[in-house]
């Protein structure tokens, strides 16, 4: 058996449709079209998407006008169905706020306010399992297959409290608290890793710390410790 490979001049998607059409049809001929072919020529369809992309609230009439100016069919059927065929349709406009300078330099001060907040708190994490319940996904009688269980040890695994803190640049220091954190074990945290966080994630040298209203965040030592690194910088507050 002797195979031919031939190399023609023409793209692959053409080669493609052509075996498609024989598979189907058993001819390569143009087959009839369904409906009335469009008058515009393709030049002219192309011209009205480019107006319509660059000017979306264009009307049929300047449409119509534009058309006519380039000696194309001008009927608004005959327009619309071209550029329905680019995936474009007409739309009622939605309502919009106008948003002034004023309005823009207020979004732009607000991210910037953003990027310059270090949020900080605590958490507890368990070291095994979870106390939460949790919802698994099984067949009847594989409820202790150990895909749909979760693992628990006597007397519970114990857990771990963290103080962290954390801005839009990235995560600052984590730090392990030992025993029940008061207020003045809170200050020393602070004292210790509060300032150093803020640099290393290159807030500079004025930021906004935002804490919740926990008794050991709005405790008098805490707001001393607060109002003795606020002046003159960096800016610390509680929310």
């Amino acid at each position: 058996m002797v195979i031919l490979q031939v190399k023609v001049l023409v793209p692959m998607s053409t080669v493609a449709s052509i075996i498609h059409k024989w598979k189907k049809f058993r001819t390569t001929r143009t087959l009839p079209r369904a409906g009335r072919p469009s008058k515009l020529s393709d030049r002219g369809k192309r011209a009205l998407v480019r107006e319509v992309t660059k000017n979306p609230m264009v009307t049929l009439s300047e449409l119509q006008r534009t058309s006519v100016e380039r000696g194309e069919p001008s009927r608004r059927t005959t327009i619309s169905a071209a550029i329905h065929q680019s995936g474009l349709y007409g739309r009622v406009a939605r309502r919009k706020p106008l948003l002034s300078k004023r309005h823009m330099t207020v979004c732009l001060d607000s991210q910037t306010m953003r990027n310059k907040i270090l949020w900080s708190d605590e958490t507890k994490i368990e070291l095994f399992g979870v106390n939460a319940r949790r919802h698994v996904w099984r067949k009847p009688g594989t409820a202790h297959h150990q895909a749909n269980t979760i693992p628990t040890v006597k007397h519970g695994g114990g857990s771990i409290m963290l103080w962290g803190c954390f801005s839009a640049a990235g995560t600052g220091r984590l730090v392990r608290i030992e025993g029940k954190m008061n207020a003045a074990m809170y200050r020393d945290i602070l004292d210790e890793n509060l300032l150093q966080s803020a640099l290393d994630l290159r807030l500079g040298r004025r930021f906004i710390f935002q804490q919740d209203n926990d008794p050991k965040h709005t405790a008098k030592i805490t707001k001393e410790w607060l109002q003795d690194n606020s002046e003159p910088e960096p800016r610390l507050e509680s929310d």
